[in-house]
C-alpha cells in the first residue's frame, strides 16, 4: 500500500541550541568537527559522520577553561540533534593528555575566594556532565594521555572509553584542595566494588590503562608506543605478572629505578595513536550497523543508573564546592598554580592539620604559614 497520499514537509527543522560561537581552532578552545564514517575497508560512507569534540589546550594538558566548558556543552548538544551523526568522540589535543580537569590557573587567579563566581562556573560544569549523559548519540571517550581529576569525571560520564595504554587515570581533589564531586563520588560506587571505589576516589593514586581495563572501568587499552618500529605495551605498567608478595599488582605503575627507566624509554620511542583510532572506527562501525532508535534506548537504560546517582547530589555538591573556594580550595589551587616559583605543588599538610587541631582561624596568617614560599635566588 502506497503512503504517497500522506501530506509531507521535506523542510527539516534545526534543533541545535547553539551556533559555532563557542568553538574555535586556536588554544585554549574546544574544537567541534564532523568526520565521515568509514567502513572496514576504509571507504567513506556517504552522509554519515562522527562528531569529534576536542579539548584543545595542550600546553596545560587540555585542562578546560570556562569558555572551553561552554564549547563542550554546545558540542554535545549539536551532535545530539544532528541526524547524520552516528557517535560522538570526546578527546584531547596531542598525545600527552585527554584532560587534567579544570584550569588550575583560572581556578587560582580568578575563582579562588570568589565562591559565588565559582558556583556560576559549577552550573556550567554540571551542564557539561548533563550534556554528555543526555546526548542522544553513543559517546566514546578517546583517551590519548592523562585523564585526571575533572578529566576523569567527564570521561566516566561517557558511554565507553578506549585508551592509549600509556594513559594514566585518577583523582586529585583531596591532594589539591577539592573533592571529586564532579562525578567520581557518584559514578565509582556504581562501577566498582565499594572499597575499590573508595580508594580510587580518595587516594589520589594514579592507575594505568591496564589496571583500568582489569577493573572494568574502560573498554580497551591499546598499545601506542613504538620502539624500533614495533608497538610495545606500556613499559611503565606491570603487565607481565599478577601477584607480588601476595598482592595483585597487574597494571600498577612502576616506581623507583624501574619507573625512571620506563619513562626514558617512552621519551626515546614514538607515540602512535593509529591503533587507538582503528579501535574507535571498529566501535563506530558496529554502532552504524544497529537500529539507531533501539541503540540509544538501550544506552539510555544503562545511563539511567549513572544519572540517578549524579542527579542526587550534583546541586548540593555545587554549593559545597563554591563555599570551599574560600578555604582549602584556595590553598590547594594556589600551591599548585605557583609550583614553578616554589618547587612544590602542595601545602604543608602536617602544619595545616596542626593549626586546624589548635583551632586556628582560616585567615591570611594561616594561609601564609602553610603555603610554599618562593625559592631563594
Amino acid at each position: 500500500m502506497s503512503l504517497d497520499w500522506l501530506p509531507r514537509d521535506d523542510g527539516l527543522k534545526n534543533h541545535a541550541l547553539f551556533g559555532s560561537e563557542h568553538w574555535g581552532t586556536e588554544a585554549p578552545c574546544t574544537i567541534y568537527e564532523k568526520r565521515p564514517v568509514t567502513d572496514p575497508d576504509g571507504k567513506t560512507v556517504d552522509g554519515l559522520f562522527t562528531a569529534w569534540i576536542t579539548l584543545n589546550n595542550p600546553a596545560q594538558y587540555n585542562s578546560y577553561t570556562t569558555e572551553m566548558v561552554k564549547g563542550v556543552i554546545a558540542g554535545f548538544q549539536a551532535a545530539s540533534s544532528d541526524r547524520s551523526v552516528v557517535a560522538v568522540i570526546f578527546t584531547g589535543a596531542g598525545d600527552k593528555a585527554f584532560c587534567t580537569g579544570g584550569n588550575t590557573k583560572e581556578y587560582s587567579e580568578y575563582y579562588s575566594r570568589r565562591p559565588n563566581e565559582y558556583g556560576e562556573y559549577m552550573d556550567l560544569f554540571n551542564a557539561m556532565v548533563d550534556g554528555i549523559l543526555n546526548c542522544k548519540k553513543p559517546t566514546l571517550c578517546r583517551v590519548n594521555g592523562m585523564r585526571i581529576a575533572g578529566g576523569q569525571e567527564i570521561g566516566m560520564a561517557c558511554d565507553l572509553t578506549l585508551a592509549s595504554d600509556l594513559a594514566i587515570f585518577g583523582q586529585a581533589g583531596p591532594k589539591h584542595g577539592s573533592a571529586p564531586d564532579g562525578g567520581s563520588t557518584d559514578f565509582l560506587p556504581w562501577m566498582l566494588p565499594t572499597e575499590d571505589a573508595m580508594w580510587n576516589c580518595i587516594s589520589c593514586e594514579m592507575w594505568s590503562a591496564h589496571k583500568m581495563k582489569q577493573k572494568g572501568l574502560i573498554t580497551a587499552a591499546v598499545p601506542a608506543l613504538k620502539v624500533g618500529g614495533e608497538f610495545v605495551p606500556n613499559p611503565g605498567a606491570i603487565t607481565d605478572k599478577y601477584i607480588e608478595n601476595g598482592a595483585v599488582v597487574f597494571g600498577d605503575l612502576k616506581t623507583g629505578d624501574e619507573g625512571r627507566a620506563a619513562r626514558a624509554l617512552v621519551k626515546e620511542g614514538e607515540i602512535d595513536l593509529s591503533g587507538l583510532d582503528a579501535e574507535i572506527d571498529k566501535v563506530v562501525w558496529r554502532f552504524a550497523n544497529l537500529f539507531p532508535g533501539c541503540l540509544i534506548k538501550s544506552i539510555d537504560g544503562i545511563r539511567a543508573k549513572k544519572k540517578f546517582f549524579w542527579d542526587q547530589t550534583k546541586l548540593a555538591n555545587r554549593h559545597w564546592l563554591a563555599a570551599n573556594m574560600t578555604g582549602e580550595a584556595f590553598l590547594g589551587f594556589t600551591a599548585f598554580n605557583n609550583r614553578k616559583l616554589t618547587g612544590v605543588d602542595t601545602i604543608d599538610f602536617i602544619q595545616y592539620r596542626q593549626l586546624v587541631a589548635a583551632g586556628a582561624m582560616m585567615d591570611d596568617e594561616l594561609f601564609a604559614k602553610v603555603l610554599p614560599q618562593p625559592k631563594e635566588g
